[in-house]
């Protein structure tokens, strides 16, 4: 049976991945506001559900959870690559004078992924194999990624 349910969500996500009205703007245009950035995390997500046919079923909330993880993601990856280069440069600065923030950075990260995704595994077993686990899931891994892109993000005395 949890094969055919496999195959079942194999089939039916594309379509609904293909029929989402999802766009960035909600999320964007939230982070360019005085709002704390907690309140524009899934803002585009749920914009998207509702604007998209069957947008609250498990494969719509899904796509549209995904989607914005997308958006957080890149964010995580431009703010990563900024701070890096900045730590660099501060280790240049400041060789021989205390830890290389560039290695602390690159740590710092490698152990954020497993713990993240440790959180969000220990969220997902919370809905007992259910059909909500996966929007659990995913809406974890949004708000986590969102949560260290914008510390990555954060100015540290540059």
């Amino acid at each position: 049976m949890r094969y055919l349910t496999f195959i079942f969500t194999m089939l039916a996500s594309p379509v609904i991945a293909q029929d989402l009205t999802y766009s960035d703007y909600a999320t964007d245009a939230c982070l360019q506001s005085d709002r704390p950035f907690l309140d524009c995390v899934g803002l585009s997500a749920l914009q998207c559900m509702q604007d998209t046919p069957g947008g609250f079923s498990t494969y719509g909330e899904s796509g549209c959870l995904d989607a914005e993880l997308q958006f957080w993601d890149r964010l995580l990856n431009v703010n990563y690559k900024q701070r890096m280069a900045v730590s660099k440069q501060n280790d240049a600065a400041n060789e021989g004078f205390g830890p290389s923030q560039a290695q602390a950075l690159k740590q710092m990260q490698r152990a954020w992924i497993p713990f993240r995704d440790a959180k969000c595994d220990f969220e997902r077993s919370q809905w007992g194999g259910g059909t909500g686990g996966g929007p659990a899931t995913l809406n974890c891994l949004m708000y986590a990624t969102a949560e260290q892109a914008v510390l990555l993000g954060e100015s540290w005395g540059d």
